[in-house]
């Protein structure tokens, strides 16, 4: 097997190791830390995945995530003994590892999009699995603050979901 199809089949093999989307980045960072190869080889391989209808692209704001298509479970189930158990393990260790880290990121978004009347909405979410933990759509009248609310939201949404749970659950 050539190594771009090891990459692809790697790829394929990751997304269906979890149960929510990875994005770009996560991807990337895992065949970089390994070093397997390098950052162009595997967006070739990913944009490859998506020509062949592999995989489909979701976009949020900065980030592109990935999931797999039911064409791609069937290769999986098809071609995964061609992986090899060290190539397995290393995907396997490195999900288990940043488990937390890569379902906070894919769970946390935010974005924005300008109403008809000038101002800007803020969207901002956590998702645990299919549940909305916290959702929010905050109006503002001009868009960098829109951009620095989003840029903000990832390191912030855990104070600001204890902060309303709190509030919203004290007797008076």
């Amino acid at each position: 097997m050539d190594t771009k199809t090891l990459y692809k089949l790697m790829i394929l093999y990751m997304l269906n190791k979890v149960s929510f989307p990875l994005s770009n980045t996560q991807i990337t960072n895992f065949f970089l830390e390994k070093q397997y190869t390098t950052y162009f080889t595997i967006q070739e391989a990913i944009n490859s995945l998506l020509t062949d209808n592999f995989i489909r692209e979701m976009i949020h704001r900065n980030s592109t995530q990935y999931v797999l298509t039911d064409e791609a479970m069937e290769t999986i189930t098809f071609f995964s003994n061609k992986l090899s158990i060290e190539v397995k393990e290393d995907i396997n260790s490195y999900l288990v590892e940043h488990h937390y880290e890569l379902k906070k990121e894919i769970g946390t978004t935010s974005d924005y999009h300008r109403t008809t009347d000038g101002d800007y909405v803020v969207h901002c979410m956590v998702k645990e699995g299919n549940t909305n933990l916290i959702e929010l759509n905050i109006s503002v009248p001009l868009e960098h603050q829109a951009d620095i609310m989003c840029a903000n939201w990832k390191n912030s949404s855990a104070d600001i979901y204890e902060f309303i749970m709190k509030h919203l659950m004290q007797v008076k």
